[in-house]
């Protein structure tokens, strides 16, 4: 091309041969990330049903607690209330936790949960006993020959969620499809990508947020049906600051997470692998290794991080969510979490009917929570530092 002479330094819209230096792209200022969702992955199956449910079993329970203040010997006391009597039978080998003493089951009055035991048995040393004091189920004894038992089993238990519909409505006139956009190629799809975001980061704040209606929760023409999120889902393991024994701290310590992983640990099938957290959540657990950070001279880069937490509990992954409350931490088990779409329901785009010179449509999609064995989970809050 031939030198032309011009200059481009004044005002471009008296020189219409110089155009607009504009990205291909479009930049998106506002947060979209879904690190929850995106750290449970795709479900490995839909749902069937607008009415979601999971079944769930457990063991018989091998622990109990003593429901009795009026002993005469706390130490010689051979027959004592218990809150489960049905839990024990006879021979069984029960553990005095507060003393390590071990007892011999050899009556049991179901009737007024009373149990007679015999003390100290196998020469361990005898404790005191204390009302609400735990026990545990070594083990039962059963004699040679002797006949079967009564047969105990626990029964399943059906668990339930609804499916919550998530959609958006879009429309591109005649006129905006046929222009040429800056940094849009089509604009329909673009409108499309932009909705889709938004249901996505909806969807995440309601895994984590959403609550069922107190009624018809499986919804109607008045009802909009909606599903329990996680939060809402959470109720044996919900630790509070001054709350029982959980320490008082009011911004999150190493003491207190370890504290809510071994209770948690003690009484299910658990491995907590993730924590999510918000950022000032965030900012307290990476003040765990404060005190044990060092900076040399030599080094150019502060790190204050942390993104995997260890403990004897497990290995924890951590991811900041800001759909999650102030004040609020997380411990989940994401093996026992499904974010599950109804059948042919998952994110899609329907165009409706046209009624004019324009192009419109919905991003439409039906999903539901599975959680698991809700136990293995649990959540820390209060934490009003």
């Amino acid at each position: 091309m031939s030198f032309s002479g011009k200059t481009t330094y004044t005002n471009g819209s008296t020189l219409p041969e110089v155009a607009e230096d504009v990205s291909d792209l479009v930049a998106i200022s506002s947060p979209h990330e879904t690190p929850l969702l995106d750290a449970l992955g795709d479900a490995p199956r839909p749902t069937r049903s607008t009415v979601h449910e999971w079944l769930e079993d457990s063991l018989l329970p091998n622990t109990d607690t003593i429901n009795d203040s009026t002993y005469v010997d706390a130490t010689t006391d051979t027959s004592f209330v218990v809150a489960h009597a049905d839990r024990f039978r006879v021979g069984d080998q029960v553990r005095l936790d507060s003393a390590n003493e071990v007892m011999l089951v050899t009556a049991i009055n179901t009737g007024t949960n009373t149990l007679t035991v015999v003390r100290g048995y196998g020469a361990s040393a005898a404790g005191a006993l204390a009302n609400n004091g735990t026990l545990t189920i070594v083990g039962n004894a059963a004699l040679e020959g002797a006949d079967a038992d009564t047969a105990r089993f626990t029964s399943r238990s059906r668990k339930t969620n609804y499916t919550q519909i998530f959609s958006a409505t879009l429309e591109v006139s005649g006129s905006e499809l046929a222009v040429r956009q800056l940094g849009v190629a089509d604009e329909l799809d673009y409108q499309k990508q932009q909705r889709l975001r938004e249901l996505l980061r909806d969807l995440e704040n309601s895994v984590i947020n959403g609550r069922a209606p107190a009624a018809t929760q499986e919804g109607s023409a008045t009802v909009r049906r909606t599903m329990r999120g996680l939060i809402g889902s959470i109720s044996t393991h919900k630790f509070v600051p001054s709350v029982g024994s959980f320490p008082s701290d009011t911004a999150l310590t190493e003491e207190q997470l370890n504290i809510a992983l071994r209770e948690m640990w003690k009484v299910s099938n658990s491995k907590v692998d993730l924590i999510l957290c918000n950022g000032k959540e965030k900012r307290w657990i990476n003040d765990f290794v404060g005190s044990n950070r060092r900076f040399s001279a030599e080094s150019q880069v502060f790190t204050s991080l942390v993104s995997m937490y260890e403990s004897d509990f497990g290995v924890c992954r951590i991811a900041v969510s800001r759909a999650m409350p102030a004040g609020t931490i997380l411990l989940l088990d994401s093996s026992r979490i499904d974010v599950l779409p109804l059948a042919g329901r998952h994110f899609h785009y329907k165009p409706l009917a046209t009624t004019g010179d324009r192009e419109s449509g919905q991003v439409i999609g039906e999903y539901t929570l599975e959680v698991r064995n809700e136990a293995a989970h649990g959540i820390i809050s209060g934490m009003t530092a």
